[in-house]
Formats: structure tokens, sequence, C-alpha cells
């Protein structure tokens, strides 16, 4: 799970895709939601270093670094914390 959250967020970061909010969207019911610091402790836990999470479009939106230490800005699923690809965005294989 974790290698294919890692995967996902690069395949975000190098298409530039993370960045269409209007394609980015989720639809989890807010009172299914987790809370924004768990999720900002799993990521810090896989080595992540994260600047910001907020609310976009129905997902969390972190900002902050990578694993590798590259910029990113990703988008997870409030209740799953699974990486939210752009609307027709395919996950790196």
């Amino acid at each position: 799970m974790k290698r294919h959250l890692l995967i996902a967020t690069l395949a975000l970061i190098a298409t530039g895709a993370a960045r269409a909010h209007g394609d980015v969207k989720c639809t989890t019911p807010k009172a299914e939601w987790r809370g924004q610091m768990e999720l900002q402790s799993k990521l810090v836990n896989e080595g992540w270093k994260v600047r910001k999470v907020k609310v976009e479009n129905g997902c969390y939106e972190v900002y902050g670094f990578d694993p590798k230490g590259q910029k990113a800005e990703a988008f997870f699923d409030p209740k799953t914390f699974e990486p939210v690809l752009p609307a027709g965005q395919a996950a790196a294989k």
C-alpha cells in the first residue's frame, strides 16, 4: 500500500495534474471523514514533510515534500487516505 501511495503521488507530481483542482473530486460524506492530523501523521511516518493539509473539492489536499524530498501537492480521499487522481488520469504502474 505504501508503494502504491508513493507511485500515485509521484505520478501526480510528474504530470502536473495535481494542480488541476477542477478535475479532482471526492464524494465521501463528511460524517465518514477521518481527521486531517491522522493523514498528516500517516504521511510523516512514510517519510513526507507535510507543510499544510486543507480541504479542496471534498478531498484532503496536501502540500509538502515527498519521501524523496521533492516538492509535492497531492490529493487524498478523506475516508481511506488513498491518493485521488484527476478525472481521466490513471495511476502509474
